[in-house]
């Protein structure tokens, strides 16, 4: 064995116990003692470090996505979309590119049933030739705030009450109250879409406005979806009760199982575009991730097909130990100016560097592909092999270069403007989630209007709660709003 090239992982191991640091281990079943009653002493190297290393193989579960399942597959360049950005992973039809994807719920803890009514997240890692892209998304096309500044207070109203360690509606509503441009998201999470039957069969989307940015160094607004060929499915309530019943963990086990037959789940990703020029034109605001691009003006396009075919070899090191942030992008994708994006970009990174370490990159799961070359030396984690003499840049000794220079455009609010902490100008709170209501067939609308119904009379909320919200399911659609307070009374009786 040369030890230079030596790299732990389970297909070099020895037919034998060893510790940690290679020593034979001749009895794995009892501790070194005085007599065989013992004591036990503290020379047993062998117990001490097993004790020790079990205490320790629990890290932070995230904040939020904290249950989730991980796949490997491959994404396929089905339609030409060159002439919108230059990112070298759609240079050409047919070009495929390694994936890894996780899906997850949101609110609840790592080992949560999988049947709660909740959103889903949908997180794609790219392995490109021109580093790792992340698209962190949802099931869900918009979200329940449109500032990042909201998002702590927002999950902390989701979460378990801090005294009762209970999830309560009076919370979620009495937080909520406070942002009616939450209806659109509600209009989602409690229609018959709020809990998938499993991943196979869940839509997923970007959520956030991006840009594509071309050779030429024109941008375009782009929003990405992700639609599942299978076709989408959900569990009604009473379905939910009896599947999670019988397996909290459906989804994750439908998933692993489905791979392990040879059953490859597929999605096609489709693109909406818009003309940064026209985001004046419409009566949204096209980076408000609170709303959607009707699909009548911005049709979708189709880009690519994601087909998953491994499941990971380990839960811990590749579904636990990996990172998503919508900051990880490639060349020829940039940023939008939404204000939630913004704040994701610093907090997705930053809890990772908190639940796995600084060098949480350098993690194979995590790692880039292709070859990388930076000064990020040292500090906890970092096993990258180095024998160069050169951290630091410039050198004339050590020749590394700046990348070339990519197309790229500039912001558009870098035009000079008053710094403020405002609202945007065009909220439209309701339009898009009273649209979207008379868009049900009427059991759908029912099934609805009973949710609603049902968690605005949950303990605890209070009149004044539930006055604000019957105004706002009123102002997006008279009809709903009436038949909420209906079903109320009724349920009072």
């Amino acid at each position: 064995m040369d030890p230079s090239k030596y790299r732990p992982r389970d297909r070099f191991d020895t037919p034998y116990w060893t510790t940690n640091a290679g020593a034979p281990v001749s009895n794995n079943q009892n501790s070194l003692t005085v007599g065989p009653r013992g004591p036990v002493l503290l020379e047993d190297y062998h117990l001490i470090e097993k004790l020790a290393n079990f205490d320790r193989e629990r890290i932070p579960e995230r904040v939020v996505h904290a249950r989730g399942a991980t796949a490997k597959g491959v994404f396929t360049v089905t339609h030409d979309i060159t002439h919108l950005t230059y990112a070298d992973m759609f240079r050409q039809v047919g070009m495929e590119t390694p994936v890894a994807v996780r899906f997850s719920t949101v609110v609840h803890s790592r080992h949560s049933p999988e049947t709660l009514r909740d959103p889903r997240g949908f997180a794609v890692k790219f392995y490109t030739r021109e580093g790792n892209w992340d698209l962190v998304g949802n099931n869900f096309p918009v979200f329940f705030i449109r500032d990042g500044i909201k998002f702590p207070d927002m999950v902390h109203a989701f979460k378990p009450n801090p005294r009762t360690e209970d999830q309560e509606w009076w919370r979620v509503w009495d937080f909520f109250s406070h942002h009616p441009e939450s209806c659109h998201m509600f209009s989602f999470l409690l229609d018959d879409e709020g809990i998938p039957q499993d991943y196979r069969h869940m839509k997923g989307s970007g959520v956030h406005t991006f840009r594509m940015i071309n050779r030429d160094g024109k941008d375009t607004y782009v929003k990405f979806h992700w639609v599942p060929t299978l076709g989408e499915r959900a569990l009604l309530d009473d379905d939910a009760v009896m599947v999670g019943g019988k397996d909290f963990s459906h989804a994750t086990h439908d998933l692993i199982q489905a791979i392990d037959r040879g059953d490859f789940p597929e999605w096609s990703l489709f693109i909406q575009t818009m003309d940064p020029a026209t985001e004046n034109n419409y009566d949204f605001d096209p980076l408000d991730v609170t709303k959607t691009w009707p699909e009548d003006i911005f049709p979708l396009q189709p880009v690519g097909r994601l087909v998953l075919n491994r499941n990971v070899d380990n839960q811990f090191l590749e579904n636990e130990q990996i990172a998503f942030s919508p900051a990880v992008i490639v060349p020829g994708i940039y940023y939008s100016e939404d204000k939630l994006l913004q704040a994701r970009l610093f907090s997705y990174a930053d809890t990772q560097r908190y639940r796995l370490g600084g060098n949480y990159l350098l993690l194979p799961i995590n790692a880039p592909k292709n070859p990388h070359h930076n000064n990020h030396y040292d500090g906890a984690g970092n096993f990258m092999h180095r024998e160069g003499e050169v951290n630091y840049f410039p050198s004339k000794v050590e020749g590394t270069l700046h990348a070339p220079v990519y197309p790229a455009t500039p912001s558009q609010s870098l035009s000079p403007s008053p710094r403020m902490k405002v609202t945007i100008e065009k909220e439209n709170n309701f339009a898009q989630a009273g649209a979207r209501f008379r868009s049900f067939d009427p059991s759908r609308q029912e099934r609805f209007v009973t949710r609603v119904a049902a968690a605005l009379n949950a303990p605890r909320v209070t009149p004044e709660s539930k006055s604000i919200w019957l105004e706002n399911w009123r102002r997006c659609d008279a009809n709903l709003g009436r038949r909420i307070a209906e079903k109320m009374s009724m349920n009072k009786l």
